[in-house]
């Protein structure tokens, strides 16, 4: 079973999140963890004896909250659940969060092991008009505090598609990126989401995302380099050295059950997935009573496939197809054998060993492939 417990504080909003986070204060922290810690009894109770194998702190930005307020946090994660001796134990960050080379050092005395950092880019220009909080050279300094610090799993996260990105922009900061000695990189396309500020900008033209087919090249020349610098391609957005693919996220992929702890995390439990609250202080009204209240979806049937067959696709290592026929008792080619033929010899996808999976041109479009087997 996979462990995520969300930290959902935040500086400032970056201009393109549309996740769900609060301005810390530090009234705020304690009524929050006085709920997360009422939910880990809660959640430790209904999942007694499943095998914890990776721990993942997300946010928001987790790395706001003091070590000893984190330190909190894991020691409650480690005395209400069952972990695995070999659990991954993942924390996010953004670089002008860890600076003092102490902290990530704290971290991994209490058991961190890989730590994701959120570089989004290296030109300063570029950060401003997203409203990060950091600059490129805080970026690359917080990576090396990271590994000074003896966490070797570094991975580091960045986005494609920029306003005021070229070709040439991205393609230089993957080099320096890749200099900085990452084990893991994620290549997130930028995607306009409703409600925010650059969504606001671009519809009043203030700013201009870069044209679709200069998008397209940024995913293909970017995955290329990668590749050709040890970086294994194993999902849509994910590269990795050998042996450190993310445990937790290939868990999700995989269709494992997972467990969501804190203010808008997800959980999928034997069949059954629920939302917590976002706003805190529902979350904390929730907590109080154990969360009996919040409604409970059943996974079963066409839903339950369609998302094996998304989650699959999603991966390098693609869609079984025997895992279709156990599922739903039908031959998946027999099902969709002329759109596979299709999308075979127009090269987005590839048919071997009984199983298909997208090529690196196809995961561009992936959304839309996908939409046509689970329709």
């Amino acid at each position: 079973m996979l462990l995520y417990i969300h930290v959902p504080f935040c500086r400032r909003k970056c201009h393109y999140c549309a996740f769900s986070s609060h301005v810390y204060t530090p009234e705020l922290e304690q009524t929050y963890l006085e709920a997360l810690e009422k939910e880990t009894a809660t959640r430790g109770e209904q999942v007694k004896g499943k095998k914890i194998s990776s721990i993942y702190i997300g946010g928001g930005t987790p790395t706001l909250l003091s070590i000893h307020s984190l330190a909190r946090i894991i020691d409650l994660a480690r005395s209400r659940f069952y972990i695995d001796s070999g659990v991954e134990f993942t924390i996010e960050a953004n670089p002008e969060t860890i600076l003092d080379k102490k902290f990530p050092a704290d971290l991994k005395r209490f058991g961190v092991n890989r730590l994701s950092l959120g570089v989004q880019c290296l030109d300063d220009g570029i950060l401003t008009r997203l409203g990060r909080g950091h600059t490129s050279i805080q970026a690359m300094k917080a990576a090396e505090i990271v590994r000074e610090a003896g966490i070797d799993n570094l991975s580091l996260d960045l986005i494609w598609g920029l306003p005021g990105q070229t070709l040439e922009k991205w393609l230089e900061d993957l080099k320096k990126v890749v200099r900085l000695g990452p084990t893991h990189i994620s290549c997130y396309g930028l995607t306009l989401e409703q409600g925010t500020l650059l969504e606001l900008q671009v519809q009043r033209k203030e700013t201009e995302l870069p044209e679709d087919y200069l998008q397209a090249r940024m995913y293909a020349y970017g995955g290329d380099y990668l590749e050709s610098q040890g970086f294994r391609q194993y999902e849509v957005s994910n590269f990795a050295r050998k042996g450190y693919s993310c445990m937790h996220n290939a868990g999700y992929w995989e269709g494992q059950e997972f467990l969501g702890l804190g203010s808008s995390a997800v959980s999928c439990v034997a069949g059954f997935r629920w939302k917590n609250p976002e706003n805190v202080d529902e979350y904390h009204i929730q907590a109080q009573r154990s969360f009996k209240g919040l409604d409970m979806e059943n996974i079963t049937g066409r839903e339950m496939i369609n998302e094996r067959i998304m989650l699959s696709l999603r991966t390098s290592r693609g869609l079984r197809l025997g895992e279709y026929s156990e599922l739903t008792g039908k031959d998946f080619l027999d099902m969709f054998g002329d759109l596979v033929n299709s999308l075979c010899r127009n090269k987005l996808a590839v048919l071997s060993n009984g199983r298909l999976s997208l090529t690196r041109n196809g995961m561009l479009v992936s959304n839309s492939i996908i939409e046509r087997f689970i329709s």
